[in-house]
């Protein structure tokens, strides 16, 4: 018998043979979101800018210069070498000159100054971002080892609600949510940024 049988067994003596079935759940929460996209789009940015997110929003065919726009805002004058992009990034998204992550090991992550990444949803109620490890997300070190962090954002992956995003991921994926710059509080409620990823969030809205 290994332990967890163990475990399990003297759980089920503990409870007896008597004992009653759980309580069904009750899933009659919302499951989507009726307002109008553009009205999602707008509770997304107010979300990720109340998180202290900066957002920008550009057309499709402004994606790159606006990403390098945000970079020279955020890093000031930079090698455009000192920026990873995920593999998967589609090549007019990405600013001229920037590395892509070829599986590096991560401690060469952290020396980048700044990580372009997309993402596989954007959550409007909770202003979530949403990576899987996908490649046009890359994998989870990318995402948290540089100091900047620029996630591109298309019309079509705003959701209203957590369900309704989660909907869209595989439940087996690496999956890494962002809700603003990385930040914690210490016991005196004192705002500390940057202690477990990206102090700076870029969220560059495409529609």
């Amino acid at each position: 018998m290994s332990a967890r049988e163990e475990i399990l067994g003297r759980i089920r003596t503990a409870l007896g043979p008597d004992r009653a079935a759980p309580p069904e759940v009750q899933r009659d929460y919302r499951l989507t979101d009726d307002r109008e996209p553009e009205v999602l789009r707008d509770v997304l940015v107010d979300r990720l800018e109340d998180y202290k997110a900066t957002v920008v929003r550009c057309g499709p065919a402004a994606v790159a210069a606006t990403v390098a726009e945000a970079l020279r805002t955020a890093l000031g004058e930079h090698d455009p070498a000192d920026v990873v992009v995920a593999p998967g990034l589609p090549g007019d998204w990405r600013p001229d000159g920037a590395t892509e992550d070829d599986g590096r090991p991560a401690v060469a992550l952290a020396a980048h100054a700044a990580a372009v990444t997309g993402v596989s949803v954007a959550i409007a109620e909770t202003g979530t971002l949403v990576l899987d490890g996908s490649p046009p997300c890359g994998r989870r070190a990318l995402s948290l080892l540089p100091d900047c962090l620029v996630c591109v954002v298309t019309a079509d992956q705003v959701v209203g609600g957590v369900p309704e995003g989660l909907a869209r991921l595989d439940p087996v994926a690496p999956l890494t949510m962002i809700s603003g710059p990385s930040a914690t509080s210490d016991i005196e409620l004192q705002r500390v940024e940057g202690v477990h990823g990206p102090r700076t969030l870029v969220v560059v809205l495409v529609a």
